[in-house]
């Protein structure tokens, strides 16, 4: 067996770039031996360090956790190594279990988007939501897309925009009233953990195919269907967007929500 290695040679049998042999180098996990013209020559004792390296690398470890139990390479800290480790794969296993199950509802919500009736006034009871909030106005999608961000991050873990019915804007009940159909007092994203509560109860709902623009002939018919049919407008207008342009470019398949809460008027 030959005794010495040079970097083409080592590069070549762990498929490993000759920048990343030489930044072990530099970081001190790798310390070859120079030879004729200061070529670098790897020894077993090199090649052992690099089987190491690879294996603790593939398990997800720093280089620094790396460099410290070559430098402490003793039994114990391989098993502390390892119980490291363990723990780290079991968060990950939790937090891709969460990940799941969230994208699993938005293929879920995506699928039953294609059968919802569409153009239909209905009345139905919908529970307390809980959701993040920015209370700051907005007229064009771009700056709806700057203040979705900022919704996006007050939790990471579980917040998307593809394929979710989460997302939404408020019409303020005035505003509605009195025809400004798509001037919006703030977004909203449902999310359990949310610091706003949108109160549960009796909600007027009307869902819609295309183009936004169609909230200055639909809201005005939800608005007479509420006063035809004995109701009082008891919120502002929820409009939540099942599928956008973040979903798909087609504007023919976006699916719009229209929603606010009403009371029945008493009869005297």
């Amino acid at each position: 067996m030959k005794k010495y290695f040079k970097i083409g040679e080592i590069s070549k049998m762990y498929h490993i770039g000759t920048d990343s042999l030489r930044y072990y180098e530099k970081i001190g996990i790798l310390k070859p031996k120079r030879g004729e013209n200061q070529y670098r020559l790897y020894r077993t004792e090199d090649i052992w360090r690099l089987n190491v390296i690879r294996e603790l690398r593939e398990l997800g470890f720093t280089m620094e956790q790396i460099g410290g139990y070559l430098r402490d390479h003793t039994a114990d800290k391989a098993r502390e190594l390892l119980e490291d480790e363990l723990r780290m794969i079991e968060e990950r296993q939790k937090q891709l279990g969460a990940l799941k199950k969230n994208v699993e509802e938005r293929v879920r919500v995506l699928a039953e988007c294609k059968a919802k009736e569409t153009g239909k006034v209905k009345l139905c009871k919908l529970p307390d939501r809980r959701c993040h909030y920015i209370g700051e106005g907005y007229q064009k999608d771009e700056e709806m897309d700057v203040l979705i961000k900022r919704l996006l991050n007050r939790n990471v873990e579980t917040l998307y925009i593809i394929g979710s019915n989460r997302i939404g804007s408020v019409i303020l009940a005035e505003d509605a009233r009195n025809g400004r159909c798509r001037e919006y007092s703030g977004v909203f994203m449902i999310d359990e953990e949310g610091d706003t509560v949108i109160p549960g109860g009796d909600y007027l709902s009307l869902v819609y195919r295309g183009n936004c623009g169609q909230n200055y002939d639909l809201l005005p018919e939800l608005l007479r269907y509420a006063k035809e049919n004995g109701y009082r407008m008891a919120s502002d207008v929820y409009e939540i967007l099942w599928v956008d342009i973040h979903v798909s470019e087609k504007v023919e398949e976006h699916i719009t929500e229209l929603q606010f809460r009403v009371e029945k008027l008493i009869e005297k």
